[in-house]
């Protein structure tokens, strides 16, 4: 790697992580003898601000936090033209995890100064007539977003299984709902659309979502193809059965999931629904509107990420 990195740090991720990670971080670039600048974000805005102006500059952009500074700053970055770097402070670190980029700070750090860089494909999403966003891991609607809207909440339990808890008091309160997707470009030209009672919609660039649950297992982040989870309705008995399985990508075997593949995807909903992209909810969809909608797009080889310079990475 040749050039200066900039990392830009979001001080909430993690519960305070990412400060608290800060220091091993920065050691072992001052050991490798990197050329660094570390700035603390004051908000999600102002760090895509940080990151666009530091891309510009010919910089590295590194993120310091969780999937949603990591979506956020790597859809600015891959706008500017930069490169990108991860050093995971979240509780989920999903994109990290495809990535095979380490967890601990000093490991995650040497792939900074060691690793090779890897062009992956991003999410571009919008919601009615909002600008578009772009997005790393995934977009979802339906009990995954209403569990994240939960667990970002949560002061009762930290780490990873806040996701999986907070998906059963979610599940708790949920009402029946009917998705319709149409998509431009089918991957298997299946039927034009499809309609259906049921409880989520995942659309997919990552296997991962949720602090590692394995939501869509054929998923590659370079394919030029987004994965799409259909949780059909049934028994809410049957959809905690989902959520046991997920963790290791087996619930896809169950009746009431099913699996489709795409480039262009519009979704609606019959009643007002959140909708959320890599655990943070979406500008103009918290909640999505009866019928408006949602329109999804893969973005193929838009960033240039830092990855480990040896290993099979999914």
């Amino acid at each position: 790697m040749t050039g200066q990195l900039r990392l830009v740090v979001n001080p909430a991720a993690g519960g305070g992580r990412a400060l608290r990670i800060l220091p091993p971080a920065t050691a072992a670039l001052d050991a490798a003898g990197a050329a660094y600048e570390v700035t603390e974000s004051a908000s999600m805005d102002n760090a895509r601000d940080i990151a666009v102006a530091s891309a510009c500059l010919g910089q590295v952009v590194v993120a310091v936090g969780g999937d949603g500074t990591a979506g956020a700053l790597a859809g600015v970055v891959a706008g500017a033209g930069g490169s990108f770097g991860i050093v995971p402070a979240g509780r989920g670190n999903d994109l990290a995890r495809v990535l095979g980029i380490p967890s601990g700070p000093a490991a995650a750090a040497a792939v900074l100064t060691r690793g090779r860089l890897r062009h992956i494909d991003l999410i571009g999403v919008s919601a009615g007539d909002r600008p578009e966003r772009i997005v790393a891991g995934s977009v979802y609607l339906g009990v995954p977003a209403l569990a994240g809207e939960i667990a970002n909440a949560a002061r009762w339990l930290r780490g990873p299984m806040v996701y999986p808890v907070a998906a059963l008091r979610a599940l708790a309160s949920w009402q029946p709902a009917t998705f319709r997707l149409e998509c431009s470009a089918w991957a298997a030209a299946p039927a034009a659309a499809h309609e259906f009672a049921g409880y989520a919609v995942v659309i997919a660039n990552s296997a991962y979502f949720g602090a590692g649950m394995q939501v869509a297992p054929p998923a590659r982040i370079d394919d030029g193809i987004l994965d799409i989870v259909l949780m059909r309705d049934g028994p809410k008995l049957a959809f905690v059965r989902a959520l046991v399985k997920i963790r290791n990508g087996s619930h896809i075997t169950l009746p009431l999931i099913s699996l489709e593949r795409g480039t262009e995807i519009s979704l609606t909903v019959s009643r007002d629904l959140a909708a959320a992209a890599d655990g943070e909810a979406l500008p103009g969809a918290a909640p999505l509107s009866a019928g408006a909608p949602l329109r999804i797009r893969v973005l193929p080889s838009i960033l240039t990420v830092l990855v480990p310079d040896s290993g099979t990475v999914p």
